[in-house]
């Protein structure tokens, strides 16, 4: 039997809202596997859903920088979040985003080596990093270009801890960032449900159809019961999907239709999304000294 430690209950604790003593039973069941143990879960119907809750640790400012017809989101990284409020770094992130948007480099190594103000961007990082005193890093970027008939629209929640672009066929400016402010607030994976991978549906069909057996339905209506819950999962994960976040009585996809567009992509960014950070234990480094 495979040994279940604390920190694994916890994490399924966090992902999925149950109890401690629920969560070790999935975890034994599952043999340790976390993601086996959110599905026997939500299959007892204990967890209604599996939320994805990646620990967001990094510290920095995410952007979005228009030039011309070209956009760039940025994320760039610090160590503590005052660094994040100092208006150096401000400054920094705002020159590297509109330094992509003009020469819409490949990747983060070309990125670096972009010229500015007779340096390269990597000069001006270091030259931050001397004067700020934290390290500070390009993480990642894309460059959205705009499109003939298209409309594009960004937004920056909290300052830049979460940056959006959104891109639309047709309408306007003032909805395509609407369509961005809600990428922002409701966090969607795809623009639309024929973007959701086969498997993850059929994981989820799957998934909905033992739920539905254990609460004791009948099989012949079983079918009926999951096609409604699926609606409902694309409803989480699609975009075109979910109800706007301005209006909750129509779609997003209908909000864009009534104003002669269409979506067409989205962008995303969470400063630290995926990324863990050490957990500072001042206890515990506390009495090391004092041992030591």
């Amino acid at each position: 039997m495979a040994k279940i430690t604390a920190s694994q209950v916890k994490e399924l604790r966090d992902k999925t809202g149950v109890g401690i003593m629920d969560a070790k039973k999935a975890l034994v069941a599952a043999e340790g596997d976390l993601a086996k143990a959110v599905d026997l879960l939500r299959e007892k119907g204990v967890a209604k859903a599996a939320k994805k809750s990646d620990r967001v640790a990094a510290e920095g400012l995410a952007d979005v920088e228009t030039v011309d017809n070209v956009s760039a989101i940025v994320e760039v990284n610090a160590e503590t979040d005052f660094v994040a409020q100092n208006d150096k770094f401000k400054a920094l992130v705002k020159l590297v985003a509109e330094t992509i948007a003009k020469n819409k480099p490949a990747d983060v190594s070309a990125a670096l080596n972009l010229p500015v103000d007779g340096m390269t961007v990597n000069d001006k990082i270091i030259e931050a990093t001397q004067v700020i005193g934290e390290k500070i890093s390009l993480r990642r970027f894309m460059v959205v270009e705009k499109q003939a008939g298209q409309s594009v629209g960004s937004y920056l929640h909290m300052g830049g801890k979460i940056a959006t672009i959104a891109v639309l066929d047709g309408a306007d400016a003032v909805t395509a960032k609407d369509v961005a402010m809600h990428v922002a607030a409701i966090n969607p994976k795809y623009v639309d449900r024929t973007q959701v991978p086969t498997a993850e549906v059929e994981h989820e069909k799957e998934v909905l159809k033992q739920e539905a057996l254990n609460e004791g339905k009948p099989a012949k209506i079983v079918e009926k019961m999951v096609a409604g819950r699926l609606n409902k999962f694309f409803a989480e994960v699609s975009l075109a999907d979910q109800e706007f976040v301005k209006d909750p009585d129509q779609t997003v996809a209908k909000y864009v239709a009534s104003k002669n567009g269409k979506l067409v992509s989205f962008v995303r960014y969470e400063v630290g999304e995926g990324i863990e950070k050490k957990a500072d234990n001042f206890v515990e480094e506390v009495m090391n000294q004092v041992k030591g």
